[in-house]
C-alpha cells in the first residue's frame, strides 16, 4: 500500500537516479513512471500523490536529507 513514507523513498530514488538533484517535475515524472500501477491501485492517494511527493521533500529536508530551498522555486530538489 502506497503511503508518505514511501513516498519520501521514491523522491530519494529518483534524486539518486536523476544523479543527486532534480526539478519537482522530473521527480513526479520518475514516480509516475517506475510506479504507476502502484499509485492507481492505491485508492484515493492517487488523487493526492503529487501533493504527498511535496509533503515528502520538506519532510526530507526536515530530516536533512534534501538541501534547503528557502522557500525559493528556482532551485531543484537535491540530496544532502
Amino acid at each position: 500500500m502506497v503511503n508518505r513514507e514511501m513516498m519520501k523513498l521514491w523522491v530519494i530514488e529518483a534524486l539518486n537516479d536523476l544523479g543527486g538533484a532534480g526539478w519537482p517535475k522530473d521527480v513526479s515524472k520518475y514516480i509516475w513512471d517506475k510506479y504507476e500501477q502502484e499509485l492507481k491501485a492505491s485508492g484515493s492517494f492517487l488523487y493526492t500523490w503529487q501533493y504527498d511527493v511535496r509533503w515528502a521533500a520538506q519532510q526530507l529536508r526536515n530530516e536533512n536529507k534534501l538541501k534547503p530551498v528557502h522557500k525559493r522555486r528556482d532551485l531543484p530538489w537535491e540530496l544532502v
